[in-house]
């Protein structure tokens, strides 16, 4: 938007503190390459378009905003004289985009000084090379250093999924290589206990209704009912007694195993009357054989499937093999960063899922969006276990409007207020130093907000803080991803 162009006064543009110390001569070129604008109450430039011009408010009211999502949240309003926006880094030229980082609108009639971005450029660079410097230095030196601990940033959370997935593969694993080393040893037991039957005064025919027994006790074993300790522990008790009472050896070292299994009294009984009383000991021992190699099987088989399934949890939270921006289900990135975390969380900490399963799936970035929810997990973490390591992590997902919500509520102390508005300033933070580089937040809002069109909100009080991101459910223009600005 164009103001209405206005006799430009060197007195007038030097009572600017910006422009204070400049000689009558400088002031002079300023009003010769520069022009004084009058802008009605509007709109005078927005956000993303290209920097053309430097404004200094000589009269009237400013107000300064930014697009978060679908709504504008202003930054500044002022009628202080002298305040300036717009191409304020045209001095760095083309090694960064020159655009309007913010938008700017006027309440009432409003006077500008107006500098082109090129003059304004060429302007710093001739009166204040060694400021240009200076500031060029510090502008990309906080660039580069933002990057650099920003790398170090997804390191650390590396290294910490890292670690917890290794506890968690860990477990299964070792269970398996534990199942497996019992198991050779129970075949062997099996098949030795085969060749003392087989070698024994037994017929054909008492031999398979032997081996039809052992088939029927290893479909049982697949159907075995969940049972409390207080049951598992009854059962064990009559099933002892019964092999007592029948004879069988070390029936309390049977026992449970056939319980685990699923048989109890009544099975027995069906086997004792179809073998002959001096066949049953070897028949009991048989399938104790059977049902341990069964159990043993089971076990390899949770272990492998929980391995795999841990497998495919990093392959969802790293999204190694899929494409950058997809259509992609909330909650599934949500299971796959909690399952990554689980080792962090331990025991202390009740993690609780509250889905809105109704909810569609929402174009966007699946691997950034687990690297928000992995900082935002591992500040509450943190925040639980500043005051005293028990608590709960409630994580839950909803609508709202046109915006899909997913809220993470912790029962740590708290933010404090002085500090709340700063929690998401680059290189803030209130951990001890080396626990902390402070960009996790600054990392996670703008890819958020920059990346997603979204937004966060943060509450807290003692005992209870939530962060909440908003997601657009689609995209602003389907078939195009937003922009590409990122962490």
């Amino acid at each position: 938007m164009s103001g209405r162009t206005m006799p430009c006064s060197p007195a007038e543009i030097g009572s600017l503190f910006l422009f204070e110390k400049l000689t009558p001569e400088q002031l002079g070129r300023l009003c010769g390459e520069g022009r004084v604008e009058l802008f009605e109450p509007g709109p005078v430039y927005t956000e993303g378009t290209p920097a053309t011009c430097f404004y200094v408010m000589i009269e009237g009211t400013v107000v300064l905003y930014r697009r978060v999502g679908d709504e504008d949240v202003e930054v500044n309003r002022t009628s202080q004289r002298g305040v300036y926006a717009g191409a304020m880094q045209a001095y760095l030229g083309d090694r960064v985009p020159q655009v309007y980082n913010n938008s700017m609108r006027v309440t009432e009639p409003t006077r500008f000084f107006v500098l082109p971005a090129d003059t304004f450029a060429s302007i710093m660079r001739e009166w204040f090379p060694m400021a240009v410097h200076l500031l060029e230095g510090l502008f990309f030196g906080a660039k580069n250093s933002q990057r650099t601990i920003g790398q170090r940033e997804r390191l650390l959370a590396l290294g910490t999924l890292s670690a917890g997935l290794t506890h968690e593969l860990n477990n299964p694993a070792a269970a398996a290589v534990r199942a497996t080393a019992t198991l050779r040893e129970r075949v062997a037991k099996m098949r030795h206990k085969l060749s003392v039957i087989s070698s024994g005064p037994y017929d054909r025919e008492r031999l398979a209704g032997l081996i039809e027994i052992q088939e029927r006790t290893a479909e049982r074993v697949g159907k075995a009912p969940a049972l409390s300790p207080l049951e598992a522990s009854d059962r064990e008790d009559v099933l002892t007694d019964w092999l007592d009472d029948h004879g069988i050896p070390e029936g309390w070292r049977i026992a449970p195993a056939f319980v685990q299994a699923g048989l109890d009294v009544d099975w027995l009984e069906q086997v004792a009357a179809a073998v002959d009383e001096d066949m049953l000991p070897g028949a009991v021992g048989w399938l104790n054989y059977t049902v341990e190699t069964e159990l043993l099987m089971d076990e390899i088989e949770d272990s492998t499937a929980r391995v795999s399934r841990l497998v495919d949890a990093a392959k969802q939270y790293s999204q190694l093999d899929r494409a950058p921006y997809q259509i992609a289900d909330v909650h599934d990135l949500l299971d796959s960063t909690l399952l990554m975390l689980s080792g962090k969380t331990g025991r202390r900490i009740e993690v609780v899922k509250d889905y809105d399963r109704t909810l569609p799936r929402i174009p966007a970035y699946p691997a950034e969006l687990n690297q928000v929810w992995t900082n935002i997990v591992d500040n509450a973490v943190a925040a639980i276990n500043d005051s005293g390591g028990d608590g709960t992590l409630t994580v839950r997902t909803g609508r709202r409007g046109d915006r899909l919500t997913v809220e993470f509520r912790d029962t740590g102390p708290g933010v404090p207020p002085e500090i709340r508005d700063r929690i998401f300033d680059p290189f803030f933070t209130t951990k001890p130093v080396g626990q902390g580089t402070g960009l996790g937040l600054d990392i996670s809002w703008r890819i958020v907000v920059n990346k997603h069109r979204g937004s966060i909100e943060v509450d807290s009080e003692p005992g209870d803080t939530r962060f909440r991101v908003l997601l657009p459910l689609t995209a602003d223009d389907p078939g195009t991803a937003p922009d590409e600005e990122t962490a």
